[in-house]
């Protein structure tokens, strides 16, 4: 699974940079990272949004305050 967080300007002002430290953690937390690959790209476009995140080309709106719901139902709940 590839994990995609955009760290645009905008969504750097919107908090990607914790969104990603989050997702750092709970892939490892979950003992998930010979599952998930997560990377980083420039703006994907949805920058009216909250951050943008792919989860294998899917997109998503996230928050720092709503990384740990999104990567349960988003991430860990399709492996």
């Amino acid at each position: 699974m590839k994990v995609t967080v955009c760290i645009g300007s905008s969504c750097h002002i919107k908090g990607s940079r914790q969104v990603v430290e989050q997702l750092q953690y709970l892939i490892q937390e979950n003992n998930l990272g010979d599952k998930v690959e997560l990377g980083g790209t420039f703006c994907m476009g949805k920058c009216q949004q909250g951050v943008c995140v792919t989860v294998d080309n899917e997109f998503f709106s996230v928050a720092p305050d709503t990384v740990d719901e999104f990567f349960e139902k988003n991430v860990k709940g399709k492996i």
